[in-house]
């Protein structure tokens, strides 16, 4: 689950590192031997490859440290799993089994971004501010070329928030260029160009920023593609 959500925000290239037990340390080593056996069999299982990283561990288990590299090359910890056996047997902590029998359970400790605010740090970093379309806070702007294409500047801008689209709206009297620098300032992803001819043809023209690339549509069609587009990872079909 960490490994699709990192690559969900963009992160390709990540590290694991499997933490064990330190110096100081509560449970015995026999509990520590279960503990660590049991976290190196499921990274088996599940194709985790590790790296050792010896004596940093939690006081409570093993870990697993999922490191991230940004942009720039530095490295940050942020998610980890760890495996308490110890913590359980001083709560004296038990559940019924199907069995009926009473048995001790075994507590995960999973921090997924690790500090929220760090990782957005990171994440703004990362992608210099431009983020995926389905992340970015303002997703696409319909941007107006003359005062007469308002009117279906508003209707477009309706019918995109309608969808789920996070859109804003530009009828400002200024040249088109001027919009497009403006925005490409502001990381926006998607600029919806509306002039005289697409408001009489219910047309958008569709601009990638920074890029050049363009491509025209009828408006449901670019509303159902701006939709999709938008929709966070986990909700696609």
């Amino acid at each position: 689950m960490l490994s699709s959500i990192y690559r969900d925000f963009g992160f390709t290239e990540f590290r694991v590192k499997f933490s064990d037990r330190p110096a100081r340390r509560a449970g015995t080593d026999a509990v520590w031997d279960q503990a660590e056996g049991a976290l190196k069999d499921a990274c088996r299982i599940a194709g985790v490859e590790y790296e050792l990283n010896p004596g940093e561990g939690a006081f409570y288990g093993p870990k697993l440290e999922f490191v991230l590299r940004d942009a720039i090359g530095r490295d940050w910890q942020c998610g980890t799993l760890q495996v308490d056996f110890v913590l359980p047997e001083r709560l004296d902590a038990e559940y019924v089994a199907e069995d009926g029998s009473r048995r001790r359970p075994v507590m995960l400790h999973r921090a997924i971004l690790g500090s929220f605010e760090r990782f957005l740090g990171i994440l703004i970093e990362e992608h210099a501010g431009r983020f995926p379309l389905w992340l970015a806070p303002v997703q696409v702007v319909v941007a107006t070329i003359v005062d007469e294409a308002a009117p279906f500047a508003r209707q477009a801008a309706a019918a995109l928030q309608k969808a789920g689209v996070a859109v804003s709206l530009d009828l400002r009297n200024e040249k088109i260029n001027r919009k497009v620098v403006d925005h490409i300032d502001q990381r926006v992803p998607i600029l919806a160009v509306i002039g005289r001819r697409e408001a009489e043809e219910g047309t958008i023209v569709l601009r990638r920023l920074p890029g050049r690339d363009q491509e025209t549509l009828k408006l449901a069609d670019a509303v159902a593609l701006l939709a999709a587009e938008a929709t966070p990872p986990d909700l696609r079909a």
